[in-house]
Formats: structure tokens, sequence, C-alpha cells
């Protein structure tokens, strides 16, 4: 026969070990304080041998708790009703002063154990509330000086293991979530794991075994909130298959996947900086470009006009050479003249459409001076609609602007952002007319 033990027999045993041995140590407590206590009643009287239980009651009640503590006062009275009273050897008690001796040891017993156990609570519960408070500075501390998403996930993942003794992973992205990191790194999900990790985030609420929500996951997927939207999901699992957190520490969770959420928003805030500050240098040499051009090459396309227009007042040379050259120098003026109303300021006025503002320089969109809120993906499409509006843009091009190059044949993925913006934005999104689709090509912006 097989005699290894399996980790889960293993537990169990040493939970059951767990369990006796306080009171089996108070039990020892109580029959030393009765040892000190024959010793000590031949020579000064069994009047004093009471005061021996009191340092057992204590020891047992700090160190193990109300229940052990009771358990030390119970024994106590009853060894020095046994030993210490007469008749001896038995549980009567013949005089009356005796009676009340054993009443009062038990009395002050129970008070001290019960006082002794309420110490020992707030001094626990103070303990726990430094380690929290230290486990949370610790892993803020540490998201501080992260930089990105992957980075972020990595510190997260890394501390949520040591901490809970867990597999753990960060899923971000919508509607499918992506795996951002995982502690062990070379972790893989299942289809029903991202099933589940998507469910949590949409549902803003704990997925999986052990959560309100059942899953047949191995996993507990649980939201990193940030304000009103859930922007990620932050998944633990055991490899015994029992639940990850204990019920007593989900508050800790809490605190800490707070934390998470904090380092990602602030990642994001950062990227957004970079990408406006960007944006606006390219502003900047675009309008010095714009206005180089305007001053090297206009005052030669109006040189070359009017020397055209000259010469075909005068009648000279081949009027039909000259008309070409003039017409030629008109369209270069014309677009001339057109590449310079392209400057930033252009990206400065909203573009109406209906009852419906889209202001792409402040990054809100209005409906009946309403302002909207669309998640990251529904901005996206409907930006890169209005920086071509009446144009049709294709899947792809709107799946590479949105979503990346690595899904622009995940045309399902733009079928919901676009069904979500017209649930917005629509009058009536059964029949849009504002993003119009273009059956087998993509959308345009109907302005």
């Amino acid at each position: 026969m097989n005699d290894m033990q399996t980790p889960g027999t293993r537990r169990r045993g040493s939970n059951a070990v767990g369990l006796v041995r306080p009171y089996a140590e108070t039990l020892a407590m109580v029959a030393a304080s009765t040892f000190v206590g024959m010793i000590v009643a031949p020579r000064w009287g069994n009047s004093a041998v009471d005061l021996l239980y009191l340092p057992a009651v204590l020891a047992a009640a700090g160190f193990y708790g109300l229940a052990p503590g009771v358990l030390a006062a119970t024994a106590s009275a009853l060894a020095f009703n046994y030993y210490f009273t007469a008749p001896f050897r038995t549980f009567h008690v013949n005089s009356p002063e005796d009676v009340a001796t054993i009443i009062f040891l038990f009395l002050v017993a129970l008070v001290t154990s019960q006082l002794a156990a309420r110490m020992r609570s707030e001094a626990r519960s103070a303990e726990a509330s430094a380690s929290r408070n230290a486990t949370i500075a610790g892993l803020a501390r540490r998201l501080l000086s992260a930089s990105g998403n992957e980075q972020i996930g990595q510190i997260a993942c890394r501390e949520l293991a040591r901490l809970f003794d867990c597999n753990t992973v960060l899923m971000a992205g919508q509607p499918e979530p992506q795996l951002v990191a995982a502690k062990p790194s070379h972790m893989l999900l299942t289809p029903s794991d991202v099933a589940s990790a998507a469910w949590a985030m949409e549902a803003g609420k704990p997925v999986g075994r052990g959560a309100d929500a059942a899953s047949t996951t191995e996993w507990v997927f649980y939201p990193v909130r940030s304000d009103a939207a859930v922007i990620a999901a932050i998944g633990l699992a055991r490899d015994d298959g029992t639940r990850p957190v204990p019920a007593g520490e989900l508050d800790l969770l809490d605190n800490l996947v707070d934390q998470v959420a904090l380092a990602l928003e602030r990642s994001r805030l950062e990227g957004e900086a970079r990408d406006f500050a960007a944006m606006r240098e390219r502003d900047r040499t675009r309008s010095a470009l714009l206005s180089t051009i305007g001053q090297d090459i206009g005052p030669h396309l109006s040189a070359i006009t009017g020397a055209v227009a000259g010469l075909m007042r005068g009648g000279e040379g081949q009027k039909s050479l000259l008309s070409t050259l003039g017409s030629e120098a008109g369209k270069l003026q014309r677009y001339l003249s057109n590449l310079l109303d392209l400057g930033p300021e252009s990206d400065d006025r909203p573009l109406e459409v209906g009852d419906l503002t889209i202001d792409l320089f402040h990054r809100v969109v209005r409906r009946n001076g309403d302002e909207v809120h669309l998640t990251p993906k529904e901005y996206a499409v409907l930006a890169e609609l209005a920086k071509h509006p009446g144009r049709v843009l294709g899947h792809g091009h709107l799946l590479r602007t949105a979503w990346g190059p690595a899904h622009e044949r995940q045309i399902e993925y733009l079928r919901v952002a676009v069904r979500g913006l017209r649930q917005k934005l629509e009058q009536d999104p059964a029949r849009p007319a504002i993003i119009i689709n273009e059956p087998a090509v993509g959308y345009r912006l109907s302005v």
C-alpha cells in the first residue's frame, strides 16, 4: 500500500493538532500549579494555594484566548477542591469557608481570564492592523517606482503571490481580456478562465471558486476598479484547489487591489500626458513646417502667376503653353492655401453632427449639451471616424487604430464598440443616422 500522505491530509492533521494543543497546554499549566500547591500546602497551609492558579489562568487566556482561559478557571477550581479542601481526594466540600473559597477562586479566575483574553484580542487586532497597513504601504511603495502596465502587473502578481501563497495573474483589456502579468510567469489560462475574467470585469464583482458568482474555473477573479470603471481583473488560485484568500483576509486583498488600481490609473494618465505632449510637439513642428512652406513657396508661386498673366496680356509666346503654366500655378496656389489651413488650430474646433458635439482637442463628446461617457475603445473608434468625417474607413483601419495591428481581423471587437456608440449617441439605435455601416467595407461618420 502507498502510505504517502497528500497535502490535504497533512493539512487536516496539522489543523487538528493546532486545535487540541492550546487546551492540552492549559491543563498542563493547571497540573503544574497543583503540583506546586502540594509542595507549598504542608508548610504554609492551603489558604495560599488558590493564588498559585492565577498565573496559569492568565497565561492560558493571554496566549490562547478566552476558551482556554475559561477551561483553566474551571480546572483550577476543581483541582483546588479535589486536592486542597476536606475531605481530600473528593469533590465534596464540608466547610462553608471552603465552598466560598472555591467559588471565589473560580470567579476571580474567570474574570481574570476574560480580561487577559480581551487584552490579547486587542493586542492581536492592533498587530494585525499594523501588519496590514505595512503590507499596503509596502505594495504602494513598490508600485510607485513602476512604469507601464506590464511592470505594475509583475510587481502586483509577485507581491500577492507571496502574501497569499498562491498563483496570481493580472488581466486587462476589453471585450476579451489579455494576460498582462503572471506569477509564475509561465502560467497558462483556459478559455473558461478568460471568460470568467471578462465576466468579472463586466459585472464588477468577484467570480470563481468560493465567490458569490460561481464558475467552472479554478481561479477567483477580482475586479480592479478605477473610479466607476473596471480597468482590469486580478486572478488568484491554489494548486490544491482550495480558496486562495481566507474570508478574514478579504479586506486586506481589497486594499491591495485598490493600490493596483491607483497604479494602473496613474500609468494611464502618464501615458495620456505623454501622448498629449507628443501631439502638441507634432502640432508645433507641423505649424513651423507649414509656415516655412508658405514663406518659401508662396512668393515664388505668386511671381510665376504674375509673369504668366503679364505674358498672356502681351499677346506673345504660345498661349496654350502659357495657359497650362497659369493653370498649374493656380493649382499649386490652391494646394498651398489648403495645406496652410491644416494648422493645429483646426483641431481645436469641435465637430457638430446634429445634436452631437465631438471635441477631439478636449476629448469630450456631448449630446444635447450633456457629456456622454464612452469607454476608451468606443472613443478611439469615434475619434478616428471624426478625423475623417463622411469618409468610409475600413474595418482593418479602425481595428488597427483602436486595438493595434494584432487585432486587425477581430471584426467582432469593432461591432461591439459600434453597437455601444449607437446606444449612447443615436436617437434610434435600430436606425442609425450618425455612424453608417458600409456592408463588407467599414463605417463612416455621417455629416
